[in-house]
């Protein structure tokens, strides 16, 4: 829950020392509970190029994401999409399929991952992780302002603006950020616009009571990219691509044998969405609460929020290959949603002894109310154009549909840390969850069966384990962790037909997290071991297969490094194993043993740079970075893959003093970098609702930006 206070204090090497709200309400440091928990701070989007929410996750240890414009997809620990829990603020507003949002992190104070089964923490969904973005907040002492402002070689154009700290009333405290965003895709004729504004207050009344008020606007408008089809090598010929995808596959969209696919030299940069094809969003959330010391020993903190959102998607989404015409089929998709959550979250923290042992505890009562209503296409227009050289046309015919979804829920949450001795904690935790949904589907005025409809749930989850500083800056931990998440996708999409149950997941984690050399080096380290059961898979045309289990095991390594002053080494590495079990098709045949979509063996972050302090000019600091992503499957039939890619960039930071042009900062920088320095051509992410076609990662990129602090 975000409160009246602020962020936290990353001063480490990885931020062990800062205290992530997504990985418990006890206030333990990344450091202090037992998993893997890993925290982006501001400083560090800012140094690595951040940009976006999406640049921000694929910087964690063994996270993937899709690199386009469009619906954002994410991936970890052999899980994607739904099973990706992202919070704004520590607030789950549903799945992350249609409500994450790419956002500049202009306005982010830090961005927190906890890995693996974490129902406890962020509610249903959370099978493979939680991310949780986490806004500016404000702060007490003298104002401090920042400002930037950057451009690619394409047109791309960011700006931002943020103030804050104490005001003349004493006991009130400020923060305000706004940001402004013109991406110029890589594909022709794509872009996203994105304004995001911020702010909120802080009031101590007393030494023992404080509260805040926050309030959010985001506004994101784009012309998406949609993919690129896979097409027969034979078609291609002299235009076949590698490096990019290799494989054999048959279409799921017209049932033809494409044989070995490519992708076409002469599509790298097509767009096959429509003339008028967009997305839009509007978000604002509205939130206040306080945190009331009733004794020194007890605290009590309550939070009232509400979120609405708008979104419209209107575009051709199908892009498939025909080989009996050598054309490409296409087919619109539309679907608007009205989104409105109002929730309040309230806890209660007492630090005590149980027996002499230091204790710590956390009750907590969450209770939100959903409605979602999303009238969406009736009919779905379409039509074959050649694979280049076509007119991309328009929407055409619209015939609407209503799907209304409203959702009640309530969650108790008790969480504890009891410390057997000074350096060894038992940490647990439980969350009952009942919830209810009503749900409705009207089409040419008249119900389908089976609806209107209602069904609840009442799951439990939990975490229990245990942290050992056996050595000064050396903890061991281990846990078991569980998680649920509904078995078919969307909750705000089931049928009465589909498999109206939970699926449940649980996982075995361990490992190791350091602080050495006078707090220059930190690393981590972990292995587990995940099973989720009851799983409903993605296929073609918003179809779902009963795919039995998945099962995920894996190990994961971070360290970071200041050797001197002048020097900072990082990297990360994760390897995967994720397969299907139990998964038995409706033919006789089976995925299992199979790879979940999107999900690489092996992913591999790392960079450094040096900053020549005294060269006898303005300061100056070199970097790089480098990142490797192995092979990935385009579907559950393992038939198409993605071929592994390493990407590198540059930057370098010349650091100005004072100077007449900008006499009121007191720190101006710039900053060059290049992206993908060696123009590397690879497929970046594939929808399985959409598997004839694939996303193209971003080409090489130039960029400047300059920024300032005053």
């Amino acid at each position: 829950m975000s409160s009246a206070t602020t962020g936290p204090t990353a001063t480490t090497p990885l931020n062990g020392n800062a205290t992530p709200a997504s990985g418990s309400r006890l206030g333990l440091t990344a450091r202090e509970i037992p998993a893997t928990v890993e925290v982006i701070g501001a400083e560090t989007l800012r140094e690595q190029g951040y940009h976006t929410t999406v640049d921000a996750v694929k910087g964690a240890t063994g996270v993937s994401a899709g690199d386009a414009p469009n619906d954002v997809g994410f991936a970890m620990r052999g899980f994607q999409g739904n099973q990706i829990n992202v919070l704004y603020n520590g607030i789950n507003i549903g799945p992350t399929g249609f409500t994450a949002l790419t956002m500049e992190t202009f306005n982010l104070d830090r961005v927190e991952f906890l890995k693996g089964p974490s129902s406890l923490s962020s509610g249903q969904g959370a099978v493979g992780g939680t991310i949780n973005f986490v806004t500016k907040a404000p702060h007490t002492g003298p104002v401090e302002s920042e400002a930037f402002i950057g451009f690619d070689q394409r047109g791309t154009f960011r700006s931002g603006f943020g103030s804050g700290g104490s005001t003349t009333i004493q006991g009130l405290d400020y923060r305000f950020d706004i940001s402004r965003t013109k991406e110029i895709g890589f594909i022709d004729d794509t872009e996203f616009k994105n304004v995001h504004v911020s702010g909120q207050l802080n009031y101590r009344l007393s030494d023992s009571f404080r509260t805040f008020v926050a309030a959010e606007f985001k506004d994101y408008k784009a012309k998406p990219y949609e993919g690129t089809p896979l097409v027969p090598v034979a078609f291609s010929g002299a235009n076949a691509t590698s490096g990019i995808v290799s494989g054999t596959k048959v279409s799921d969209y017209n049932g033809t044998n494409l044989g070995a696919v490519t992708i076409d030299g002469r599509s790298l940069s097509t767009n096959y969405n429509v003339i008028d094809g967009h997305k839009t969003i509007k978000e604002s959330w509205v939130r206040s609460g306080f945190e009331w010391d009733l004794t020194n020993a007890v605290t009590l903190r309550s939070q009232i929020y509400n979120y609405n959102a708008s979104r419209d998607w209107y575009n051709n989404e199908v892009s498939a290959f025909n080989a009996g015409t050598n054309l490409v089929d296409r087919e619109r998709f539309f679907v608007h949603h009205n989104h409105n959550i109002v929730g309040n979250v309230t806890d209660v923290t007492w630090n005590g002894s149980i027996f002499g042992l230091s204790n710590r505890m956390v009750a907590s009562v969450e209770s939100s109310h959903t409605d979602f209503t999303r009238p969406g296409a009736a009919n779905f227009p379409g039509e074959s154009v050649p694979l280049v050289g076509f007119d991309r046309g328009t929407y055409g015919l619209l015939t609407t549909q209503l799907q209304t979804a409203a959702i009640d829920s309530v969650a108790i949450n008790l969480e504890d840390r009891l410390k057997l001795t000074d350096t060894f904690a038992l940490v647990g935790g439980l969350r009952y969850n009942p919830f209810t949904l009503d749900r409705n589907w009207i089409r040419n005025g008249a119900e389908r069966p089976g609806f209107p409809y209602s069904k609840s749930w009442q799951p439990v989850t939990g975490r229990i384990g245990y942290t050992w500083e056996a050595l000064p800056g050396t903890t061991f931990y281990s846990q078991y962790a569980t998680a649920s998440d509904i078995s078919a996708d969307s909750i705000f999409l089931l049928s009465p037909t589909q498999n109206l149950t939970l699926s449940d997941s649980r996982s075995y984690e361990t490992g190791v997290k350091q602080l050495v050399w006078n707090g220059r080096a930190e690393w981590t380290f972990s292995a587990f071991d995940i099973e989720r059961n009851n799983v409903y898979s993605a296929q073609a045309g918003q179809q779902l297969n009963l795919a039995g289990k998945v099962k995920s095991q894996g190990i994961e390594l971070a360290a970071a490094v200041r050797p001197t002053t002048e020097t900072r080494l990082w990297g990360n590495v994760a390897y995967v194993r994720a397969r299907y079990a139990d998964y038995d098709l409706a033919n006789g045949g089976s995925f299992s043993g199979n790879t979940p979509p999107n999900i690489p063996a092996v992913i591999v972050n790392g960079g450094g740079s040096y900053r020549f302090l005294n060269p006898g000019w303005w300061p100056v600091e070199l970097g790089f970075s480098v990142r490797h992503v192995g092979d990935r499957w385009s579907t559950d039939a393992n038939t198409v893959k993605l071929l592994a890619y390493t990407t590198a960039d540059l930057f370098a930071f010349i650091d100005l003093p004072k100077v007449p042009l900008f006499a009121t900062a007191t720190s101006t920088r710039l900053a060059f970098r290049v992206r993908n320095v060696t123009d590397k051509r690879y497929a970046a992410w594939s929808d399985p609702f959409y598997p004839d076609q694939i996303f193209l990662g971003a080409p090489r990129t130039y960029e400047v930006e300059a920024s300032f602090k005053f």
